[in-house]
């Protein structure tokens, strides 16, 4: 069965990519990945926050004033939380790269212009085959347009792609207000690839002990419905490569999102849930699909189910929505 794709200009054996995890910090672990047919890795995120700053400064900053107010201390991480120097995730690009032989894709996270951009270099130089860029930001601001929000994508995407010649990745949020006008715009700018989407933490108050709790909710195979959508809505309007993420499981799940258009998905809660042998199972779960339903190739399943064919795709959406609501039974509905 021929699974082979292409991502960004990656030639990858299968679409089968663990995105950015924990896992991926411990070099056995990828290894394992890899034996379990992983055709490549997205490494842990590098911040902004630990290039731009010194950890002794960045602690400065995240506990000043604190001591007028005992309980909101513990709203912010410790220092050792969250820094790991930059030159460590450096050396770890290297040894991940002598130590297999699947492409490595660098990832950094930050919100801003500046400084941090220019490590993009580094990873490059380091051996990454190609970047993700992260761009985690909650716009809490109310002064701050819209228009503004969508403009830094631009910049940093720009920035980035004039320091590096490897292939450049944008994992974005689903919460902009057109999400269509945004993709093509990165497209435009020169994205080779979106990850659609990014996994919002959202925090839980602890009301015990007056505490924040940024805990992480793993996803499940519902939450596949998100991105399964707009890869369907984008894959015939952008040149650009398409990652499917949040709410990958099962074969069925890469199977659906090869179909709505995407060119590679990325896992990561379930192999968090069950080891990185995990993904050997689903890769063979796909084959079994495939050859059942006689596909040659996954070539001929990818696309099959996006809106291509439909004339007017805004009337389609309002028409599944009316048909979704009309249809809905509750069980408890005498």
């Amino acid at each position: 069965m021929d699974l082979t794709t292409n991502y960004m200009g990656l030639k990858l054996k299968n679409p089968l990519v663990p995105s950015a995890s924990p896992l991926s910090k411990d070099l056995d672990n990828i290894k394992k990945l890899e034996d379990a047919g992983a055709s490549a890795i997205v490494l842990y995120s590098l911040f902004e926050e630990q290039i731009s700053f010194e950890a002794e400064e960045m602690d400065y900053f995240l506990t000043h004033g604190t001591e007028s107010y005992a309980e909101a201390l513990s709203y912010f991480p410790q220092s050792d939380d969250y820094y790991r120097g930059p030159e460590e995730y450096l050396e770890h690009i290297q040894k991940v790269k002598k130590e297999t032989n699947i492409p490595v894709i660098a990832s950094l996270n930050g919100v801003s212009t500046g400084g941090w951009i220019d490590y993009s270099k580094k990873m490059e130089q380091a051996g990454a085959d190609a970047l993700e860029l992260n761009v985690y930001f909650l716009a809490t601001d109310p002064t701050i347009e819209s228009r503004q929000i969508e403009n830094q994508y631009n910049i940093i995407l720009k920035a980035v792609k004039t320091n590096v010649k490897i292939p450049v990745a944008m994992k974005l949020s689903p919460y902009f207000s057109s999400m269509t006008k945004m993709a093509m715009e990165l497209d435009e700018a020169g994205a080779d690839a979106l990850v659609l989407f990014n996994r919002f933490y959202q925090p839980d108050l602890d009301m015990e002990e007056l505490d924040v709790k940024p805990g992480v909710i793993l996803s499940n195979s519902d939450d596949l419905r998100l991105p399964l959508r707009w890869i369907a809505i984008l894959s015939d309007k952008i040149k650009a490569s398409l990652a499917g993420t949040t709410g990958v499981h099962t074969a069925l799940d890469v199977i659906k999102m090869i179909a709505a258009g995407a060119d590679v998905t990325q896992m990561c809660a379930a192999l968090l849930k069950n080891g990185p042998e995990y993904l050997g199972k689903v890769l063979r779960d796909l084959n079994n699909w495939l050859e059942e339903k006689e596909y040659a190739s996954l070539d001929i399943l990818r696309g099959s189910m996006n809106q291509k064919a439909v004339k007017n795709p805004a009337s389609f959406e309002r028409a599944n929505y009316m048909k979704a609501l009309n249809q809905f039974k509750n069980e408890y509905t005498l």
